[in-house]
């Protein structure tokens, strides 16, 4: 358990976060399907991103992982054939994304993970491969992982994918679109939630030289018989990870700079800083990054359908603020590392502040938080939002404060930065 300190932060402050967690995933997958040696700089190293690597590895990928890059030989999109179970532990993304990387391998792939992860869908992804000709099953018949799934169908073609739960899916079929024979038309039949995960995805496929053409989030035209060329790649700093370090300037009222991160880039979760800004906060967009500093907090009602990774950075934030902010678009957010809804709710009733959670919504009536311990259920994000809390309210502790791993291993070093010494 770790308890928080409660003391004064500095009233101005600069932080740096690592790498961007969804583009390392997607850098490293595109590099492994490259024509050649790849540089990817300063990649994010955390459980997961480790995961995907170690995956890569095992399918016959070589990587050289050094302490400022990660080199990687790239298979001209062809994986080996793994006779053991790939373990992905609790890696949503690895997961998914690996769900279409085994379509170019050779032989039969099983993917799997924890309890938890065995109990995460991926139904409409195999749905998908099988309409692409690939055999594909779920192997306890729920829809959920352990997967099986038989490389070496490379035809491609058509297909149609069900983006309601997770936009993964799409990234993994559009990831392999390009090195298939036919290349890949793609229907998108509902959804996607997250949709800056899949124009990320897109923008790393044209960085690597693919080119693809789209009717907005609907479908996707991926011609086949393309290369993902060899190059340097560095990886921009975590969007994600930036939204705790401008909550802690929300509810404390001092400036945060998180340095490097831009509004030009992809990744959605950077919105976080506008939505700050609409619930009182003075944003700053400067050539160093973007700063928040903290105001008089009030209430909003906002989509967050895509943006789910902040949502409990937001929940916390609300717990301050004047009145009941209201989060629309949510539901997705029962399927990630855990009940992210329940959780947000559960750890919010415990440091005395009133939720209401419906099929699709959140909210959160603001209050005086008080102290409470708070359970993680071994996911990073709920640990690392309701740290946050504790600069400002006393006695809130962190249970298993280790699962931060997962996505940021420095977390608990970055956050000490905050302090006034």
């Amino acid at each position: 358990m770790k308890r928080i300190e409660t003391k004064p932060v500095k009233a101005k402050a600069s932080i740096r976060v690592p790498g961007s967690k969804s583009y390392t995933h997607r850098t490293l997958i595109a590099a492994a399907l490259s024509d050649g040696v790849c540089q990817v700089l300063d990649p994010l190293r955390s459980q997961d991103t480790l995961l995907t690597l170690a995956a890569l590895q095992q399918m016959g990928i070589r990587i050289d992982d050094r302490e400022e890059k990660v080199v990687v030989q790239g298979g001209k999109g062809h994986f080996s054939p793994v006779a053991k179970p790939i373990d992905f532990c609790n890696s949503g993304t690895s997961m998914r994304l690996f769900g279409g990387l085994t379509v170019l391998g050779q032989g039969a792939y099983t993917l799997t993970g924890t309890r938890r992860m065995c109990e995460r869908p991926m139904q409409a992804l195999l749905d998908s491969l099988t309409r692409m000709g690939v055999p594909a099953r779920s192997r306890n018949d729920n829809g959920c992982p352990p997967v099986i799934i038989e490389g070496g169908h490379r035809q491609g073609g058509k297909t149609a994918i069900d983006c309601s739960i997770s936009s993964q899916y799409l990234s993994a079929l559009l990831l392999i679109a390009p090195c298939l024979e036919q290349g890949l038309t793609i229907e998108v039949s509902h959804g996607p939630v997250s949709k800056p995960y899949v124009d990320m995805t897109i923008d790393i496929m044209n960085k690597f030289g693919v080119d693809l053409h789209r009717s907005g989030y609907s479908r996707f035209d991926v011609p086949g018989g393309q290369t993902y060329h060899a190059g340097i790649y560095p990886v921009e700093p975590d969007g994600s990870n930036a939204g705790y370090f401008w909550a802690a300037a929300a509810i404390t009222g001092g400036s945060v700079k998180v340095l490097n991160v831009t509004a030009s880039s992809r990744q959605g979760d950077i919105g976080l800083a506008e939505i700050f800004g609409q619930m009182g906060c003075k944003v700053d967009h400067t050539s160093e990054g973007i700063a928040i500093t903290g105001g008089k907090l009030r209430a909003i009602a906002v989509d967050m359908g895509h943006m789910p990774d902040v949502v409990p950075t937001l929940a916390v934030v609300a717990a301050f603020a004047e009145g009941t902010t209201k989060i629309h678009n949510v539901g997705h957010l029962r399927a990630k590392e855990c009940d992210r809804l329940a959780a947000v709710s559960n750890e919010l009733a415990k440091m005395g502040i009133e939720t209401r959670v419906y099929d699709n919504d959140l909210e959160i009536v603001g209050g005086v938080p008080n102290g409470a311990e708070i359970e993680t259920y071994d996911d990073h994000r709920i640990a690392m939002s309701f740290a946050v809390a504790g600069l400002r309210v006393p006695g809130i502790s962190i249970i298993d404060p280790d699962c931060v791993g997962k996505s940021f291993p420095s977390y608990w070093e970055v956050l000490d930065r905050l302090y006034r010494r």
